[in-house]
């Protein structure tokens, strides 16, 4: 029983990593201050950005996982204040985060500023929500 229970959560990582990846290829994609370094055609753009992908979408899970549950719980009365619009600004903070730890490891991620930070936020959740819904992860 412990071996199926292992495989399911090792399953619904995969799915979060996965879906996590897709948005911020998306964001990336769509947001002109959201970008990974190296080439921008052909087949070498896939070869140079799909492991930086890879990498940053897993830094992308832990600081979800770890820091956000944190940063939310802390900021309570400013999302009951903002009647919950404060999550895109911490949304926005976090994805600046994880491209400034992309950037601490030698990953060429970069969110440049503000306005783009809360754009490839605003990306993201509605990305994230739409696959999860599609795919069946519970959050």
């Amino acid at each position: 029983m412990a071996r199926g229970a292992t495989l399911a959560r090792m399953l619904a990582f995969l799915s979060r990593w996965a879906v996590t990846a897709a948005s911020l290829a998306l964001a990336a994609q769509l947001i002109g201050g959201i970008w990974f370094e190296g080439p921008n055609t052909g087949q070498a753009e896939i070869e140079h950005k799909i492991v930086p992908l890879l990498l940053v979408a897993l830094i992308s899970c832990a600081v979800t996982a770890f820091v956000k549950p944190l940063l939310t719980l802390l900021s309570i009365p400013f999302i009951l204040v903002t009647l919950g619009l404060f999550l895109v600004l911490l949304n926005a903070l976090l994805l600046k985060f994880t491209a400034w730890l992309a950037d601490l490891v030698g990953i060429g991620f970069h969110v440049d500023g503000f306005w783009p930070a809360v754009g490839g936020a605003v990306i993201i959740s509605i990305t994230t929500w739409f696959l999860d819904a599609m795919i069946g992860i519970e959050s």
